[in-house]
């Protein structure tokens, strides 16, 4: 097992390639033992496709030794999220309803690296349906932690995150609708880029939510995430969301020279909205001194409370998720998870009138950005760390997910690029991260900045450390109890009641108290997103038809 292979970065491995001093066989070779040695504590794969990667390793090698480049991602191992459609390998969602789903094609984004030469190396464990978790209830564990096992990864692309982190795969796809690229990348030291919204085909992915869904890169560093992302970029009139966007260089535009960008910090979010704990706070500001040395201005900057824009993605995303599945919830509620129901089943509290309402809310929040984006080049946001035990998982539940709002929220809900990258690390020895993002189809500027950052920082050259001969660490699921919400008054059960038939939802006793429990929470999303628009405000979706008569 070489472990100095599968630490190379994506470039480094490339220029190695390139000079024929790197095979793609040995490489791929070096990153299936990793895996069969260290993946049994990580339980960061679903699927292993160590034939199908030997294959195409042995396939780039010979098509390289013809002269035949395909770029710089020719014979690079990568995995994927388990919820991109691959040809004849099994695609779960890490979910009982999926769990013999073989797909016939592969999603968009998996063909464009298969294109660019790239190597499977396997599918990654998720978070159910790419929602809710740490589940301990479904046919696969959790992932975990590389930098302590014992810990939480992020999620819900926590697989993806923790396999890139700890050598198990130079690069990854994950899916992002509410920081879920980002989230994870924050707690384990990797590189998370949410592109803006369009840029990247979400065609082939298993869908959370058409108005917030994202497909990015996750990789150890900004220069390798910016060699995914070039490959990735690209209409697809498969993708009804999919946007024509120039061509841009992204890994070119990695200049190094930030003198001059201007940063806005949205500090309130991290230290009035949700407040961060001391040492993600301290790393903030060591991240600020940083840009600033590197010759940036840094201000801080004032936006609606994060509650805001989180109320309004809770509407659009889980309203949009609930009618998915729906017919499932109606008719084989118990195939899935716990933490999924936990956050599920509240949705079907929310009316027309919310989803409509916040998708106007949506629409002016996006237009109260363009005076900002006019001020600054890059805005500054918390990310999170260092990442809870694994055995916390009941106390924090499902609906803690209601009452924190995620750091990711503001960029899904506004469309524009975000990435997450390492800020330092607690004394535990438990990463922390930020994040930075910017004006939609930017992408390049904002990865200049955390390019910049990243090479000033180093926190990119520290990886986790692994015994292949450790044994698995147990996680005691009983170590916390979840806390004992209040009990609702008869109307408002009532009401819940109502709204369950309603829906067609035919809950048993223990499903039904799960939905009363998760009602005082999701009702109060639905009074924090004002109704006081005026007559002509318009949606942020809105009904299109081409002049061929396909609906967009």
């Amino acid at each position: 097992m070489s472990e100095a292979l599968c630490f190379l970065s994506i470039a480094d491995a490339a220029r190695q390639i390139a000079a024929r001093s790197l095979s793609p066989v040995e490489l791929a070779e070096a990153h299936l033992a990793r895996i069969a040695a260290l993946d049994p504590q990580l339980d960061s794969y679903l699927t292993v496709t160590a034939e199908q990667a030997r294959t195409q390793a042995r396939r780039a090698e010979a098509e390289l030794a013809a002269g035949r480049s395909r770029g710089p991602l020719h014979g690079i191992p990568f995995g994927l999220k388990d919820m991109f459609e691959t040809a004849g390998i099994r695609t779960t969602a890490q979910s009982r309803v999926l769990r013999d789903h073989v797909p016939v094609a592969d999603a968009t984004a998996v063909r464009q690296l298969y294109t660019a030469g790239a190597v499977l190396l396997g599918k990654h464990t998720t978070h159910e349906f790419a929602h809710g978790g740490p589940s301990f209830d479904l046919p696969w564990p959790p992932a975990r932690n590389p930098w302590n096992p014992a810990h939480y990864t992020g999620g819900s692309s926590s697989g993806s995150a923790a396999a890139v982190a700890a050598g198990l795969a130079m690069g990854a796809l994950g899916t992002d609708t509410g920081g879920s690229v980002r989230s994870p990348c924050f707690l384990c030291a990797t590189v998370g880029i949410k592109p803006t919204f369009g840029l990247i085909s979400r065609a082939g992915v298993v869908p959370f939510s058409a108005s917030c869904d994202h497909v990015g890169p996750i990789t150890r560093t900004v220069e390798d995430g910016a060699l995914l992302l070039q490959a990735l970029v690209g209409a697809d009139a498969a993708d009804a969301g999919s946007t024509p966007a120039p061509h841009v260089d992204y890994r070119g535009a990695l200049t190094g020279d930030i003198r001059g960008a201007r940063i806005g910090a949205i500090r309130h979010f991290w230290e009035d909205d949700a407040p961060a704990n001391p040492e993600q706070r301290a790393a903030l500001d060591q991240a600020i001194a940083v840009l600033r040395q590197l010759g940036a201005t840094v201000e801080d900057v004032r936006l609606r409370t994060l509650h805001e824009y989180y109320a309004v993605r809770i509407l659009l995303t889980e309203s949009e998720l609930f009618a998915r599945h729906q017919h499932n919830l109606r008719t084989r509620p118990h195939d899935y998870g716990h933490h999924f129901l936990g956050r599920i089943l509240g949705a079907a509290l929310f009316t027309g009138a919310d989803y409509i309402a916040a998708q106007r809310q949506r629409r002016a929040m996006i237009a109260e950005m363009a005076p900002l984006y006019a001020r600054y080049d890059v805005f500054l946001l918390a990310g999170a760390g260092p990442a809870p035990p694994l055995s916390a998982h009941r106390s924090i539940g499902s609906i803690e997910k209601w009452l924190t709002p995620s750091m990711g929220t503001l960029f899904s809900v506004v469309g524009g690029p975000a990435i997450a990258l390492p800020c330092g690390f607690s004394a535990r020895g438990l990463p922390i991260g930020f994040q930075l993002g910017g004006r939609p189809f930017d992408d390049a500027t904002v990865l200049r900045v955390a390019h910049a950052y990243e090479q000033a920082a180093g926190w990119h050259r520290r990886h986790p450390v692994l015994d292949p001969g450790a044994a698995r660490i147990a996680i005691d699921l009983d170590a916390e109890a979840p806390p004992k919400p209040a009990p609702l008054d008869g109307a408002t059960r009532d009401q819940v009641r109502m709204l369950a038939v309603r829906a067609g939802l035919m809950l048993d006793d223990e499903l039904f108290d799960l939905m009363c429990q998760t009602a005082p929470y999701a009702l109060a999303f639905c009074e924090r997103v004002r109704r006081d628009q005026a007559w002509s405000a318009e949606q942020a979706a809105v009904f299109r038809l081409s002049v061929d008569g396909e609906a967009g």
